[in-house]
């Protein structure tokens, strides 16, 4: 018995040691810019639908699913199988955009899946392997179309690393695309929230358009997520969603739908704009679409196809293996009613979510929607104007016009958030942080995921969340003793 756990802990701290070696490897060679990393020390080595395995043998449930990649998890045997037909039959891997039956195949799929009135004149054009080349193909397009420069984007958006898109995300430090307020509840920017918020962030864009002192002429197009994934989990009112929609039709601007990680199910609906049945002019697609390999994709109107040839082009826009299994997993979503599972087990999700509401102070919002989750932590004693919050958002809101705030929001607490997801990886949990203050725990898991997975996604995170809470009391208490003497001896 000696002998065996003798043997047990030796190879234990073998994977142990390869672990940390690899680690530190990275750490060593691999730019600055690494992200993920730095606060998931992992390294994977084996995986199947939400379970990843490291090296030193732990194993963990992945909410994270390449973020949002993985629509059928880790290795499906659905992807799995088409990647190993194309393997084997001998098919050329790289065709730059020669045709091929793979990716007929692919855009036959992908056509049968597009909203109502955009596949019967779309056309497709493949862009190179990352989700924000389509966004930067997707601004080339319109702007050749209609003759004009500018673009519309919204406050809390990410759309890629790439400079045109980064220029349209909220965190572009030099302005070249005009910004517009997005919609949202418990951070409004009109301090309403609520449907009344949305309605000023609406008429705020119409003024916009509209006033010709307004600095912003007539733009190339409009450019929305139908949920904002990075800029914390804030899924757009499909009333506002429409009026944009016909914002931008009566004034012939092109309406963009970055659909990179809203996509082929995450929301509860096919597409991200199908719970408002809004039909946009282009969409923009990677992620879950390559089926766990890079592919994006730009899906426009037809009579937009102005492109000379060669005017948007990628070396890496013919590969088979990410089309062969795109069509898998396009096909498996749509043939199981995965979206529709995702609407009703992310809607429970979210119910038991917001019971961590009631029971801990610093847990502000949950929102979501389908298999899209975000829990905000907030400093429950902070007041007056914290990060992120609008003037007045403190105790005293300010009003408009007799409008109230639907919720008293509370200051970001990004270092809380960063407990929370140590505490969750400690469990065995992954999970992603975002938000305009990284105060938002983002849970994206695949949406195969059984119910009895999801239970334990729920009580790993309820464990990490209260070891947080009590690690913030811990923290208000030390704070405490250190104010205490500088205000006695004032």
């Amino acid at each position: 018995m000696a002998v065996t756990e003798s043997v047990a802990e030796g190879a234990h701290g073998g994977a142990r040691a390869v672990h940390e070696g690899i680690l530190r490897r990275q750490s060593a060679r691999e730019s600055a810019a690494r992200t993920y990393a730095r606060a998931l020390p992992i390294v994977p080595v084996r995986a199947r639908g939400l379970t990843i395995e490291g090296a030193d043998g732990r194993r963990y449930l992945d909410c994270l699913s390449g973020a949002g990649t993985l629509a059928l998890g880790h290795n499906h045997p659905v992807v799995l199988e088409a990647i190993r037909r194309v393997l084997e039959s001998g098919a050329p891997l790289s065709v730059l955009d020669l045709a091929t039956p793979v990716k007929d195949a692919f855009i036959t799929e992908l056509f049968r899946n597009l909203p109502p009135g955009l596949a019967d004149r779309a056309r497709v054009q493949f862009c190179g392997p990352a989700g924000t080349d389509a966004v930067e193909a997707a601004f080339k397009l319109v702007r050749a179309a209609t003759g004009r420069t500018g673009m519309l984007a919204f406050t809390g958006a990410y759309h890629g690393m790439t400079s045109g898109a980064l220029a349209a995300s909220g965190g572009a430090g030099d302005v070249r695309v005009a910004r517009l307020p997005y919609p949202q509840d418990y951070r409004c920017p009109f301090g309403v929230g609520g449907p009344s918020g949305a309605e000023l962030a609406a008429r705020w864009t119409e003024s916009l358009l509209d006033d010709p002192k307004s600095g912003v002429p007539l733009p190339a197009g409009m450019i929305l997520e139908p949920v904002q994934g990075e800029g914390g989990v804030i899924p757009a009112p499909d009333d506002w969603l429409r009026r944009m929609r016909q914002i931008t039709a009566d004034r012939s601007v092109p309406l963009i739908a970055d659909e990179i990680q809203t996509g082929v199910g995450r929301t509860g609906s096919f597409w991200g704009v199908g719970h408002s049945g809004v039909t946009p002019d282009v969409m923009v697609l990677s992620k879950a679409i390559g089926g766990s390999l890079p592919l994006a994709v730009v899906v426009y109107r037809d009579d937009l196809d102005v492109w000379q040839p060669g005017a948007h082009a990628g070396t890496f826009r013919g590969n088979q293996l990410a089309m062969a299994a795109g069509t898998a997993t396009l096909a498996h979503v749509r043939e199981n009613g995965l979206a529709e599972r995702a609407a009703t087990l992310g809607s429970r999700m979210l119910s038991h979510l917001r019971e961590l509401q009631t029971e801990f102070p610093c847990v502000g919002d949950v929102r979501g929607r389908g298999l899209m989750i975000g829990v905000e932590l907030v400093d429950p004693e902070g007041e007056g104007t914290g990060p992120g919050e609008p003037p007045g958002a403190g105790d005293h809101h300010v009003t408009m016009s007799g409008l109230e705030p639907t919720r008293t929001p509370r200051p970001a607490d990004p270092e809380l958030a960063a407990v929370v997801q140590r505490e969750c990886l400690d469990r065995g949990l992954i999970v992603e942080l975002g938000g305009r203050h990284d105060s938002v725990v983002r849970l994206l898991p695949p949406l195969t995921i059984s119910d009895e997975q999801a239970a334990a996604v729920l009580d790993r995170l309820a464990d990490a969340v209260a070891a947080a809470a009590r690690h913030q009391q811990h923290r208000g208490r030390r704070q405490g003793r250190q104010d205490g003497p500088a205000q006695g001896t004032g």
